[in-house]
């Protein structure tokens, strides 16, 4: 059902179980209940609550492996040619990380997807030659730098990296593409992306990323019949979270992380509105790195998915509630339908 429904953001809600800090806050009363496999309630005080339909609801006893179920069709799709964008976004703490990525353990999407397109491969290896490259970068402060080759500049900072618009579409100059062959390579290479990525701690979260983490999967297909050949992109996007700074304590260059952070978020929920609109002059793809590099997912030729991340107690539910309502607008706009890549010899 959720691959059929070609236009839309598809937008699955995820609620975690109730974290230590949050009992330690002393408001961790339950405020998100998960009616439906497709709806849930936000209780915001006895007597009034707010209702949002999703394409599907995760609850707090979903597994890793049941989540992974609602995007493994997309998944598969960019062997076939497709373009997919599948992004987390959600306040800092949520999960999306989790989601994503997940412990070594319980491994979440982007593994899942990684070992599941290499064994479709195999299994179509009679009929069709694919080759993968891989390129992992970070979006810290407004800047786009390279997870897999962080070169430093004259002032031994990281080197940041322009996005330039292309026929192909948008660009990363000078950004690293491996060439992999198995999935175990694409694992060490998500392994030295993470070691190389922003990540601070604030009263939010230890180990808070302060970077939207972008890992793309390009795929090429020949066809050993009739020598068609196929092209598709996999995006996998844990954007960094969204939160109210009075609750981080930040300061210095913690604040000033922040407010980046929510500005790109604010861009990306600019882009979102002006989408949802039925007549547009314009949308704000430029304001931030962050919508710039997804112009090309979110501008129609994409299939998108997205999980919504949530807290489920009192004490995040102003959060909550903007979380879901972004993800309500995001699943109203109507996208064009993915296009396939292929072409003949």
């Amino acid at each position: 059902k959720l691959i059929e429904l070609q236009g839309n953001i598809r937008v699955i809600a995820r609620v975690r179980p109730v974290v230590q800090a949050e009992l330690n806050s002393g408001e961790h009363r339950e405020v998100v209940d998960c009616t439906t496999n497709e709806d849930l309630v936000v209780h915001r005080d006895p007597t009034t609550r707010t209702r949002f339909e999703f394409d599907k609801v995760c609850d707090q006893g979903s597994s890793q492996a049941e989540a992974y179920e609602l995007v493994s069709p997309l998944v598969t799709s960019v062997l076939d040619g497709y373009n997919v964008c599948i992004f987390a976004y959600g306040q800092t703490g949520s999960g999306k990380t989790y989601t994503m990525e997940g412990p070594v353990d319980n491994r979440g999407v982007n593994y899942q997807a990684i070992a599941e397109m290499f064994e479709v491969a195999k299994e179509r290896e009679e009929d069709v030659s694919y080759t993968f490259k891989v390129s992992m970068l970070e979006i810290y402060n407004n800047t786009v730098r390279d997870l897999l080759s962080p070169t430093l500049d004259e002032f031994n900072q990281p080197k940041v990296l322009k996005i330039r618009q292309t026929s192909e579409g948008n660009v990363v100059q000078g950004l690293t593409e491996l060439d992999v062959v198995t999935s175990s390579m694409v694992e060490d290479a998500m392994k030295k992306a993470g070691d190389n990525r922003s990540v601070g701690s604030h009263s939010m979260n230890l180990h808070s990323s302060r970077s939207h983490l972008i890992v793309t999967v390009t795929t090429g297909g020949v066809d050993k019949h009739n020598g068609v050949k196929s092209k598709g992109k996999l995006h996998l996007i844990d954007l960094a979270g969204s939160e109210r700074i009075s609750k981080t304590d930040a300061s210095g260059e913690r604040l000033k992380e922040a407010q980046s952070i929510n500005n790109s978020l604010s861009a990306l929920g600019n882009v979102i509105n002006a989408l949802g609109k039925k007549k547009v002059d314009h949308v704000p793809y430029r304001d931030s790195q962050l919508t710039f590099l997804l112009q090309d997912s979110l501008g129609g030729n994409s299939k998108v998915m997205m999980f919504v991340n949530l807290s489920p107690v009192s004490y995040n539910m102003n959060e909550s509630l903007c979380s879901l309502s972004f993800a309500a607008r995001c699943r109203a706009v109507q996208l064009g339908s993915g296009k396939k890549n292929d072409n003949s010899k």
